[in-house]
């Protein structure tokens, strides 16, 4: 197996585009399970954690822009307060010790459907950005996950960072396991509100062959949800939005849950979540008491 080391993101692309096969691998809490396992014996690994230009977060214009190869640790304690949802999520993500070496661009290059990262960038509209020597271009996270344990980077690509707006409302994240803590996830369902345009973002996890939102969930909830007056939110509408939040799933058995336990877990965490947002976002409000 050839091992490759980079100093600088410029090597690493010109490694990437002369080993179109290497496997690119950051905190390794993947990749390395894979390979002590023999699930996966790479050809060549391309160590990416000398590249300092992964390793840090930005803001401009009104983005948030997050390396690929920032820990789980330094996200959830330097940008946990602009995007809770990713936080909470990030919180769920192994031990301490993984979560120390764990990133958020490792979990995108994996593509698995379990990733914890994954159905909070969906909610937020968040974008992968991905670059090869030839340039660089932006996937909407909806569009990035290909199929199970399949993106949509080109054989040349690396992931460099993550784009997503600070939260403008509340959000929320919920995980369900076979046990409380370093648990890979039975389901996941994250919800962020947007009341600036009045809308709603979802994010499913480990009920399909990949992380997916629940647009028709989405719109019914924006419509019905009263954004100004803030009014409490109405049984019915809770229960209507986590039926359309579990029919947008296609989950599998499996040996950590079947389709039908999956289906149903998805429906009370999207009531259980929604009750968190909406008392957050009428918080202060005596009409929402």
């Amino acid at each position: 197996m050839e091992f490759l080391r980079p100093a600088s993101w410029r090597e690493a692309l010109e490694a990437k585009a002369a080993h179109p096969d290497a496997t690119p691998i950051a905190g390794g809490t993947d990749v390395m399970v894979e390979i002590n396992f023999d699930h996966r014996r790479p050809s060549t690994l391309l160590d990416l954690t000398g590249v300092p230009e992964l390793t840090g977060w930005s803001e401009a214009d009104g983005t948030l822009r997050i390396g690929a190869g920032l820990p789980y640790t330094r996200l959830i304690n330097e940008l946990g307060d602009r995007l809770p949802g990713l936080a909470i999520a990030s919180r769920t993500v192994g031990s301490p010790q993984i979560r120390n070496f764990g990133t958020l661009g490792g979990n995108l290059g994996s593509a698995s459907p379990a990733g914890d990262g994954h159905p909070p960038l969906l909610a937020s509209d968040a974008l992968i950005e991905v670059e090869s020597v030839r340039g660089k271009r932006l996937i909407p996270a909806t569009e990035f996950f290909t199929g199970v344990k399949r993106n949509a980077l080109a054989e040349d690509e690396l992931i460099a960072a993550v784009r997503i707006a600070p939260a403008t409302g509340p959000q929320q994240f919920s995980k369900v396991g076979t046990r409380n803590a370093m648990v890979i996830a039975v389901c996941t369902f994250a919800i962020s509100l947007h009341p600036d345009r009045k809308q709603v973002g979802t994010g499913i996890g480990s009920a399909a062959p990949t992380p997916l939102r629940a647009p028709v969930a989405e719109e019914f909830l924006s419509a019905e949800l009263d954004w100004e007056q803030r009014r409490p939110l109405e049984d019915s509408v809770a229960r209507r939005f986590g039926e359309l939040v579990a029919q947008a799933a296609s989950p599998i058995d499996d040996v950590r849950g079947t389709a039908d336990y999956r289906r149903h877990a998805l429906a009370v965490m999207a009531r259980r979540t929604l009750s968190w947002v909406w008392h957050d976002h009428c918080s202060g409000r005596q009409e929402c008491a």
